[in-house]
């Protein structure tokens, strides 16, 4: 079937008088692409700072604050090989980086930072950077830059490391309060020699801190300690008060210390849920509350909330704005940055009991995350800056190009702080009536996209499957009919044979986003419609927890997809998507499922090897299948497969079932082509049996990546492939509509009647345009593979090699798992690095080899170390990458 251009008019239509919101606006725009309304991001948002705006081009700042005499900024910065940025503020330049790379000056041991600090010493002579055992302090030059790094160590408590939260000097100097994040402790360090000199526990994951005479104040991130009776999940072996179904946090607390009489009991203060920033200012302390979306005031006099300030600009939405720092103006003004939004609220200011007065919004860039004054400027730091625009290569883009930016500005007057609100509301999609309820609920037609939601659907079922780090033009780039680089394809039609059959028959989608730089965001993404502020500062560090399957804290309070789905009386089933733990049987290698696997296909036995994975979040756990493996690469996908198929064959589907389709990962023991098509089988078998059942006429199937992170694309870093299918997909056309991840989760909910989890997927359009209503039940029949599954294995498995089908001389041929003499040496140097990189076992965490390295590896592997990566002009040993310096997941991702 020929492949068709699909008519913008065509894709965006919604049903008559149905008021969906406005993410519809960005037609076929692309990631990265300025327009009128400002430049086009991967999250359904445009970006167009109010004021001045300096682009950082050493990636994401995770914090920042200005040195005592406002001359300069110091911000701790990640994913771009460094761990400082020194920001000249009169000359509005970056004056200094500090990182372990060898060209740094200084240079320090790791590039690990914390979610809180950098932070000066009360007379600018100092600063001290949080990091994962503790801090390094420098010496302050007087031009502003640092010097003479010096590691102050806080021992780890069991496996508990110190994750310092924000470091605040006493008046003198002498003295370090420390809030040490991974022990839910704060102590006293001699600010000469480290030393501690005493410790006080407070609530869980102390954050942020502030110092108001004799007292000190903490904010706890993870709420109070547990009680008796409580229900409470993992957060960094601590069990927190937490929700049973959602596993997001139930409380969140302020600690104050009286450093007048330090043997005292540390009081606690109820605020709302996340509080991460503290800013104290004319007897109130503000606290920002990033999960129940508002601002605790504290009258410090009584230590008491005199005022809950909601941080909720778009009625349709209650939660997901994510206030993360908060300062007050001499005039009289308080900012609140909102970091989901791309927006600082402003609002007028009295006392910590008169009720504030709600003015506006102002545009910042992408996730602002600090706030604060100098004179009458206002300085922003936007953590993502201008996104993945970093110029790194120019062969294409990759999602760690990243970027932070500072912007500044002068307040404006209320009449230009209410347009530009206007302005902020169009970049966010945010209109009325977007999430529109069925007000005649059972009585209206079927279709496949309601235009309300609860109307009913033609589908039934659907099919989530998520797969592993691919770009665009990674796997479809040889497709002429789609915008595509054929020079950046590394697993064209010959090793994804299904996944090109695929587009041919339901749609090429070209235009698609994911919005994550790695899985530990994408998967959040997918599952939560967000990646919830705590994930998202913990970025610099990732020790605390990475995949947050088992933190409560990276758990947002509306819940997930499947919560949503069960809610709506919809049946849910898992087969690997969040689950955290696997344990396998002895023999269990890649080798033998794969053997097992061609046995349970052939034979219809059960599997010899009976893997099991859990999930520690009850809700998912109980509607999960045990035997389906999490991710792993040393488990084949057409294993996976298989252990699916039993459970499809004896219990069908359920109305939404998701999946972990991970060996498209690459890095287990056969070569990348191999996994590569390994995952392209599986999925073409599922597809395969789904279509030939009686669930396929009211079936849809959404593949998907969980980011796009490990390749280029000539686009943008973050187009990722994207597949539809069902009897309603519009088949055989190129759909060009830019569309993201949450416009697919969405899609999803308004199909089964669940309701959006917070205000980014209440906001996106539905794919409406995506579907027909007349069914095509023709079904899909899967492809043979094209590359061996086998190529690569140092030991073949006992049932023999794979044998594939014969290549299509027309597309590019397959690479050969052969390594030519000259390359061989350096071949071996990247098989010892593999072998350090967590891709295979039970205890396997998806992305904790170095993401430039992993790419590097994977490229060479694809071309017969032949080819050097895009942009370069030589292959490099493991050591020898450029951008190699950046840490693994096991301090730094």
């Amino acid at each position: 079937m020929p492949l068709v251009t699909a008519g913008i008019t065509a894709v965006a239509v919604v049903a008559a008088g149905t008021a969906f919101a406005q993410t519809r606006q960005f037609g076929s725009e692309q990631v990265g692409q300025t327009t009128d309304q400002g430049q086009v991001l991967p999250s359904d948002q445009y970006i167009a700072p109010y004021g001045d705006r300096l682009v950082i081009n050493n990636g994401k700042i995770m914090s920042s604050t200005i040195s005592p005499d406002g001359t300069h900024l110091a911000a701790s910065v990640t994913d771009g090989g460094a761990a400082l940025s020194i920001v000249d503020l009169k000359n509005w330049k970056v004056q200094q980086l500090v990182g372990n790379s060898a060209s740094s000056t200084p240079r320090i041991s790791g590039n690990d930072v914390g979610q809180e600090g950098p932070t000066y010493s009360p007379d600018g002579s100092q600063l001290w950077l949080g990091q994962t055992d503790g801090y390094t302090r420098f010496t302050v030059n007087p031009d502003g830059s640092v010097a003479n790094p010096t590691s102050i160590k806080i021992p780890a408590d069991g496996p508990k490391h110190a994750l310092v939260g924000e470091p605040v000097f006493s008046a003198d100097g002498s003295t370090v309060y420390s809030a040490v994040n991974g022990q839910n402790r704060v102590v006293a360090l001699d600010a000469a020699t480290g030393a501690v000199q005493r410790s006080w526990a407070v609530g869980n994951a102390p954050r942020d801190m502030v110092q108001i005479g004799s007292r000190l104040y903490v904010s706890n991130e993870g709420g109070r300690p547990a009680k008796p009776g409580d229900t409470t999940i993992n957060s960094y072996n601590t069990p927190v008060p937490a929700d049973p179904v959602t596993a997001a946090t139930t409380t969140g607390t302020v600690s104050v210390i009286d450093l007048a009489n330090p043997s005292a009991s540390v009081a606690s203060i109820d605020v709302g849920l996340h509080p991460t920033a503290l800013y104290a200012r004319k007897g109130a302390l503000f606290v920002t509350n990033t999960a129940t979306n508002d601002v605790s005031v504290i009258d410090t006099a009584k230590n008491k909330v005199v005022q809950t300030i909601a941080t909720r600009p778009w009625p349709e939405a209650s939660v997901g704005y994510e206030p993360d720092a908060v300062t007050l103006t001499d005039d009289g003004h308080l900012l609140v940055t909102l970091g989901r939004a791309n927006a600082v609220a402003v609002y007028r200011y009295t006392s910590p009991q008169e009720p504030v007065g709600y003015v506006g919004l102002l545009p910042t860039d992408y996730f602002p995350a600090e706030i604060a004054t100098v004179g009458k400027q206002v300085l922003v730091s936007n953590t993502r800056g201008i996104d993945a625009r970093r110029p790194t290569n120019s062969a294409g883009h990759g999602t760690h190009d990243t970027t932070s930016s500072v912007q500044r500005f002068t307040l404006p007057s209320d009449k230009v702080i209410k347009s530009e609100t206007a302005k902020v509301f169009k970049q966010n999609g945010w209109d009325k009536g977007s999430v529109d309820l069925a007000g005649s609920k059972g009585h209206a037609k079927p279709v496949p996209v309601p235009a309300r939601l609860g109307d009913p659907s033609t589908i039934k079922h659907v099919f989530m499957i998520v797969k592993e780090n691919r770009t665009y033009d990674q796997v479809l780039g040889d497709l002429p009919q789609g915008n595509g680089d054929p020079s950046l394809t590394e697993f064209g039609e010959n090793v994804t044979p299904n996944q090109h059959a695929l587009a041919q028959q339901f749609g090429l989608y070209d235009n698609t986003y994911d919005i994550g730089t790695n899985s530990a965001e994408g998967h959040n993404w997918l599952m939560q419609a967000d990646d919830p502020e705590y994930t998202e500062s913990s970025a610099g560090e990732y020790l605390r927890s990475y995949d947050t399957e088992d933190d409560a804290l990276g758990h947002q309070r509306s819940g997930f997809i499947w919560t949503g789905a069960q809610a709506a009386g919809k049946s849910v089933r898992d087969f690997g998507e969040f689950q955290q733990f696997l344990t396998k049987p002895s023999g269990a290698s890649w080798q033998n499922l794969y053997c097992d696997s061609k046995n349970m296909a052939s034979s219809g036995q059960d599997t010899a090897y009976p893997l099991v994975s859990s999930s520690p979040i009850p809700s998912l756990n109980d509607v999960s299948v045990h035997g389906f493996p999490k991710f792993d690469t040393s488990v084949p996908d057409v294993y996976r497969e298989q252990i699916w198929k039993r459970d499809f064959e004896k219990n069908g589907p359920a109305n939404l079932n998701m999946f972990w389709l991970s060996s498209d990962h690459t890095g287990g023991p056969a070569n990348a082509a191999a996994q590569v098509a390994d995952n392209d089988l599986a999925v073409g078998r599922i597809v395969d049996e789904i279509s030939h059942s009686k669930y396929w006429k009211d079936s849809a199937i959404f593949v998907v990546e969980d980011d796009s992170q490990a390749g280029l694309d000539h686009v943008d870093g973050h187009r990722a492939p994207i597949q539809i299918i069902s009897p309603y997909a519009r088949h055989g056309v190129v759909d060009s509509h830019y569309y993201s991840q949450i416009t697919m989760i969405r899609t999803i909910e308004q199909i089964l009647g669940i309701h959006p989890m917070n205000q980014k997927d209440s906001a996106a359009t539905p794919m409406s345009g995506a579907f027909t209503k007349k069914a095509d039940l023709t079904p899909f029949k899967a492809l043979p593979n094209r590359t061996s599954l086998t190529a690569g294995l140092a030991t073949p498995p006992a049932c023999g090699v794979d044998t594939p089908a014969p290549q299509d001389p027309s597309a590019a041929a397959v690479p050969s798992a052969k390594v030519p003499a000259d390359k061989q040496q350096v071949a071996a140097e990247w098989d010892e690095w593999k072998s350090h990189q967590r891709l295979t076992g039970i205890h396997a965490q998806a992305d904790f080899a170095n993401p430039a390295q992993m790419n590097h590896f994977t490229w060479y592997q694809t071309h017969e170390w032949t080819k050097p990566y895009p942009g370069e002009d030589k292959i490099f040993a493991p050591k020898d990458v450029p951008g190699a310096y950046i840490p693994s997941p096991e301090s730094d991702d």
